[in-house]
């Protein structure tokens, strides 16, 4: 059995379809930049303890799958990541050191969808258990 990550007190296996665009949709992610985001995702979602799974940058959006802890909401690192990642470029391409306001390399918003397990096994197990617990409650009686 794989090992699942794991907080303090909780295993947890939460990954995320998640897709986000350019301003204005512009073919931008390519060259030189297409290269060094993908490590820059990376960093940074390893700074919010999650981890890239599977990603692809096309030229107008960024695909990815990613594993989120449950501690962190999913806008809270996707925010980061598109915040942290737009002053990178900044930084990087278009020559800005300082005073970001009203620049925006991102486009408002994303599509996130959660990418779980089946969720015909989870109804399962779940009808399952109250059966089990019936049993050992009728196993228990008797001490």
């Amino acid at each position: 059995m794989n090992e699942l990550p794991n907080l303090c007190h909780t295993a947890w296996d939460c990954k995320y379809h998640v897709v986000w665009i350019p301003k204005y949709r512009r073919k931008v992610i390519y060259g030189d930049l297409r290269k060094h985001l993908g490590e820059a995702f990376r960093e940074l979602a390893r700074r919010k303890e999650s981890l890239i799974v599977e990603g692809h940058l096309m030229a107008d959006h960024v695909h990815m799958l990613i594993a989120i802890p449950p501690k962190y909401a999913v806008s809270q690192v996707v925010g980061f990541m598109k915040g942290k990642s737009a002053i990178h470029i900044a930084r990087n391409y278009c020559g800005r050191t300082k005073n970001f306001t009203g620049q925006n390399f991102w486009a408002r918003g994303y599509y996130v969808s959660t990418a779980g397990r089946d969720e015909e096994v989870v109804r399962e197990y779940i009808r399952r258990q109250e059966e089990e617990d019936k049993r050992l409650d009728q196993l228990n009686m008797f001490r």
